[in-house]
C-alpha cells in the first residue's frame, strides 16, 4: 500500500498515527517491549537458517573475493543470515546478497513438474576471514 505525503493524508489517518506514535513512546518511557518476535520467524538454532553450501563453478569463483554462497531459508532475512553464518563459523561479516530462484519447469514422462524453489545468499567476509567449508586452500 501505497503511504501519502502528511498533507494530504486524512485527519482520522493522522490521528491513527499520532495515537500509535503517542503509544510508542509511553511504551519507550515504561520499558515495555513493544515488538515482539513470534515464535514462527525466529530460529532456535542458527543451523536452521544455513541449509547447505552451494557448490557450483561460479561460487567457487567468488572465494577468491572473500564471498561464500550458501541456500538458505526462504524465509530468513539479511541480518539473520548474517548471525547465523558469524555465529556458527565464527567469522565476521561485511555483507549479505540474497537472491530468490524460481523453481525450473521440467518435463517428465507424465507432465510437468517443477523443482522447489530457494533463496541463495551470497555472504562477504571481512578480509583475513575465511571458511573452509570447501576444504583446502583458495588459490
Amino acid at each position: 500500500m501505497a503511504t501519502r505525503h502528511p498533507s494530504i493524508a486524512s485527519k482520522a489517518a493522522k490521528a491513527a498515527k499520532a495515537a500509535r506514535v503517542a503509544k510508542a513512546k509511553r511504551h519507550a518511557t515504561e520499558g515495555k517491549n513493544t515488538v515482539e518476535t513470534p515464535l514462527s520467524k525466529s530460529y532456535t538454532d542458527p543451523r536452521d537458517v544455513l541449509l547447505k553450501p552451494v557448490v557450483s563453478e561460479k561460487s567457487y569463483a567468488l572465494l577468491d573475493e572473500n564471498k561464500y554462497t550458501f541456500i538458505v531459508d526462504p524465509n530468513a532475512n539479511k541480518t539473520q543470515i548474517k548471525q547465523a553464518v558469524q555465529a556458527v563459523f565464527d567469522v565476521k561479516v561485511t555483507g549479505v546478497n540474497t537472491i530468490n530462484r524460481a523453481g525450473k519447469r521440467k518435463r517428465t514422462r507424465t507432465g510437468f513438474g517443477q523443482r522447489a524453489a530457494t533463496k541463495r545468499a551470497i555472504v562477504t567476509l571481512a578480509e583475513g576471514d575465511r571458511i573452509d567449508i570447501f576444504g583446502g586452500p583458495t588459490a
